[in-house]
């Protein structure tokens, strides 16, 4: 799996996520589960509608998400956040 972290997506972790450690810590649990087994009941992955039809998206907390994109072997992350802050 190839990895590539949108400018969005970054921007956003370093605002939102990695200078909270409770996130960060759920982020880094989650992300293993994502590379081990993308298709984890717990990751509640699911394909996006609307303007972010064709990326897909999973949980890192209740309110806290990842949105993506899968192309063959490459995983583009797009942006993190709450479900607010990524579906608006």
């Amino acid at each position: 799996m190839i990895i590539v972290r949108g400018k969005r997506f970054t921007k956003s972790f370093k605002k939102r996520i990695e200078n909270n450690f409770s996130l960060l810590s759920q982020f880094k649990k989650r992300w293993q589960l994502f590379t081990e087994d993308s298709s984890n009941p717990l990751l509640k992955d699911h394909s996006l509608k609307g303007s972010l039809l064709g990326f897909r998206s999973f949980s890192i907390t209740g309110d806290v998400r990842i949105i993506y994109k899968k192309e063959g072997e490459t995983v583009n992350l797009f942006d993190i956040g709450s479900h607010n802050q990524v579906y608006k």
